[in-house]
């Protein structure tokens, strides 16, 4: 085998690789990728791209450059690390092996990410307390942010938020003066002016069991209310994705802030 290999570099011909597994690459696919990309390769929303029929050396070189941090993207920054060299070979020849969609086809999200086990509280104004409040300039918007007891008492010690943890958020429309700009309070803060709409995070035994481990945040759910009260029917796939690097901070991204203010209280 040596004699082989040592023969066939001293006369111009590299030994080839292997070949990517197709069946590998469409169970991740399947599992992982279709959460956003659609199992087929045809996205389940329009702002994400179709997979179907790509090149495969294409795919390979942008999966490579998400999980090396060279291409910048909040989900795939997160995902693409998780993939070995082999999944990403795997998945790449998988979507290239399929036919190509047009541009106005979409694929009906996963169940198991359009199905939250979050529900709307509400009586959250007497039960949980709002610890900050963050301007959105290019949105427009400014958000408060609510936790309930349990994740107040938790995050006061220091502690990881336990199973019974809700964080809730408004989202409201900011007051715009004649130029269109947000106006701001005397505080910092846009003045509010339409609650547009909330959006909650929240944890209990088993919730996670349903999400694949590439993009599961523990037992956390997540969910977008209307402003009525309403759950609206969206996809869970890039809240997953957005959480899933701070498993540290318990999936939230304002930890820091509401451990300050539960110790304060």
């Amino acid at each position: 085998m040596r004699r082989a290999l040592i023969a066939m570099l001293v006369l111009g011909f590299a030994p080839q690789a292997l070949a990517a597994d197709i069946e590998a690459g469409k169970a991740t696919a399947t599992a992982v990728c279709a959460a956003c990309h659609g199992a087929n390769g045809v996205s389940v929303k329009a702002e994400w791209p179709n997979l179907a029929g790509q090149k495969a050396k294409y795919l390979v070189k942008q999966l490579e450059a998400f999980k090396a941090g060279q291409r910048k993207n909040a989900l795939m920054n997160a995902i693409a690390p998780q993939l070995s060299d082999a999944d990403i070979e795997n998945v790449a020849a998988y979507f290239s092996s399929l036919p190509g969609a047009s541009g106005s086809a979409v694929s009906n999200a996963l169940a198991n990410m359009l199905n939250t086990h979050v529900t709307f509280p509400k009586n959250y104004r007497s039960t949980f307390k709002p610890y900050t409040t963050i301007n959105l300039a290019k949105k427009k918007q400014v958000r408060v942010y609510f936790a309930n007891k349990v994740a107040l008492a938790a995050a006061a010690e220091g502690k990881p938020l336990p199973l019974g943890s809700m964080i809730l958020v408004e989202a409201y429309k900011a007051k715009l003066d004649d130029a269109k700009k947000p106006i701001k309070g005397s505080d910092g803060s846009f003045v509010k002016d339409k609650l547009a709409f909330y959006t909650a995070m929240a944890n209990e035994a088993g919730w996670g069991k349903d999400i694949p481990e590439i993009l599961r945040n523990g037992d956390w759910n997540y969910a977008v209310i209307n402003s009525e009260g309403t759950l609206k029917k969206r996809s869970q796939a890039d809240c997953f994705a957005c959480h899933k690097p701070l498993k540290s901070d318990s999936y939230v991204f304002t930890m820091d802030t509401l451990k300050a203010f539960a110790s304060a209280q």
